[in-house]
């Protein structure tokens, strides 16, 4: 009986480590999600400029010519897609092993 108590504290343990894990996953993939929506709203907007664009350095504003802050816009965009998309896939692994310790600590308690 005391062997079960042990596997069952220590699955619970794990639930509890895999839900933070998770939770901290979704944090992250909100922050990549917000930065790629202000990509794509940037690309949006240099699409609708004319020759004469403007990009923030740090706290100042400097001249850019728009084929290369298009350039480096779409780059930008297309490693956040790819992180979020990574991280989804993450979160899919996690909530699958999560469901399945639920499962079987919920079976080890009736």
């Amino acid at each position: 009986m005391e062997k079960i108590n042990e596997n069952l504290a220590r699955k619970i343990q794990e639930l509890q480590i895999i839900e933070q894990t998770l939770q901290n996953l979704m944090i992250q993939k909100q922050t990549f999600q917000l930065e790629l929506n202000e990509a794509l709203s940037a690309l949006e907007e240099l699409s609708e400029a004319k020759d004469e664009v403007y990009k923030i350095v740090g706290q100042i504003m400097v001249k850019a010519k728009k084929d290369s802050l298009e350039k480096e816009l779409k780059s930008k965009k297309d490693l956040l897609e790819l992180r979020v998309k990574n991280m989804e896939k993450q979160e899919h692994s996690l909530r699958e092993k999560l469901e399945k310790l639920r499962e079987e600590v919920m079976k080890e308690i009736k």
